[in-house]
């Protein structure tokens, strides 16, 4: 027994002079493959995490017809004719490729400021992630959004949206700030009714965002197909939309950050194109792009105009202070929309729309759709009051005046039946795949 012992303690001594402290010894190259048991020693904690960022730093590999980058490298988006692209696996990605030798402007004159520091106590990690880029999803004025995977252990893989500033943007330091910024004040925003950003990260002096996906359609492609069916939505339907619509704003309005003060948000590009409904029945509100809070440097309101005219609030328009009462206007325009199949404003300037502001009223809906119901009229026109102080005090307001039409009599709009609606409305979509 104890030759076997004495033996033993032998072989651990032997194959322990083989293994190098890292403390001690040169570094192994990155890309060195670590050495297997059986060649007489085994890779330290080091040695291991090296190997596994050598494996990590690859990238530009073809997998399955899509583009696999760590993170990702940046694209320039089409002409935007207000139509999905076609689409198809791959689709786009050659501009992807292009870039690959753009090393872009100076990132010294364009490149917001990194993070503060970690308060004490704290500590961090990192760790490998890799972005796998199917195809392109749509083109915006800030950049372009594609349908991705973001890659992890043991074949982990969640589908996720990434958008990707366009370069030109880079040139403008104020528009860059906006896009990081935006990014970071929806990182927060944790709600059902809100479309989820997930990170923010830089590739090549190319920022990016890794965002919820969405496998929906917005509220413009919904009222643009009503529109060539010359057809209106159900009340009740367009009733519910906004409402959550109205939860989504609510949680945004009131936002606190991580010391307890308010961030004193207003989203100021509620519009169509900005909300979504996805094939189970929920309604998100996206692009917090032009949204203003008391921690963000954004540009005077009452000196740059920001915003899309025909939902502008009489405030937002006329260069006035806003807050959460301007998205509630620009969201009673919406509503009325969805009642009537028209549009309150539909200026090509903003003294154009000022003019129509303030020379006329709004026409009362049920003289466009005869038969729309009282109490709906009634809490569309208030959201549409030219004063402020008259309209919903808050978004929470709004929903429960929209909520109590619904289900003051019993059995109203569910997320389910807007999911039902939906398919009906696209039966050859697919809700459960990914295309």
């Amino acid at each position: 027994m104890r030759q076997n012992v004495g033996m033993a303690r032998k072989f651990v001594r032997k194959h322990r002079r083989g293994v190098k402290s890292p403390a001690t010894s040169a570094p192994r190259p990155a890309t060195q493959t670590p050495p297997e048991p059986d060649k007489g020693y085994y890779p330290t904690d080091s040695e291991a995490l090296r190997a596994a960022d050598a494996a990590l730093a690859e990238r530009g590999r073809r997998l399955d017809g899509a583009t696999e980058i760590d993170p990702l490298e940046a694209a320039e988006p089409t002409e935007d004719d207000g139509q999905e692209p076609d689409g198809g696996p791959g689709e786009g990605l050659e501009a992807l490729e292009a870039l690959e030798a753009d090393d872009g402007p100076d990132p010294d004159a364009t490149l917001p400021p990194e993070a503060p520091k970690p308060p004490p106590g704290s500590r961090e990690f990192k760790y490998g992630t890799r972005l796998r880029v199917l195809r392109k999803i749509a083109d915006g004025g800030m950049g372009s959004v594609f349908l991705g995977e973001q890659l992890g252990d043991a074949g982990f893989a969640k589908t996720v949206a990434i958008k990707i500033i366009r370069s030109d943007r880079l040139a403008d330091p104020k528009a860059l700030q906006m896009f990081v910024d935006e990014a970071k004040l929806v990182a927060d925003l944790v709600h059902i009714n809100i479309a989820q950003v997930y990170n923010l990260a830089r590739y090549k002096d190319r920022y990016f965002v890794v965002m919820e996906f969405l496998h929906a359609k917005s509220l413009s492609q919904y009222l643009h197909l009503f529109r060539e069916r010359k057809a209106r939505p159900p009340a009740d339907m367009s009733a519910f939309i906004v409402s959550r619509v109205c939860r989504g704003l609510d949680y945004a309005h009131g936002k606190r950050d991580r010391s307890g003060r308010p961030l004193g948000l207003v989203h100021r590009d509620v519009t169509p194109s900005n909300i979504m409904m996805d094939f189970r029945g929920a309604v998100k509100l996206t692009d917090f792009g032009i949204a203003k809070a008391l921690t963000m440097n954004m540009p005077d309101e009452t000196k740059v105009i920001m915003g899309k005219f025909p939902y502008m609030s009489p405030e937002q328009a006329a260069a006035k202070p806003t807050d959460a009462r301007s998205d509630i206007f620009s969201l009673g325009l919406i509503l009325y929309e969805l009642l009537t199949g028209t549009r309150v404003y539909t200026p090509r300037t903003r003294d154009e729309l000022l003019k129509l502001m303030n020379n006329y009223r709004i026409r009362d809906p049920r003289k466009i759709v005869d038969d729309l119901p009282d109490e709906l009229v009634a809490i569309t026109m208030k959201a549409l009051e030219k004063d402020p102080a008259q309209r919903y005090k808050s978004a929470m307001a709004f929903g429960e005046a929209l909520e109590q039409f619904m289900y003051g009599k019993g059995y109203g709009p569910t997320n389910e039946k807007l999911a039902a609606h939906l398919l009906e409305l696209w039966p050859d979509v697919d809700r459960d795949k990914v295309e």
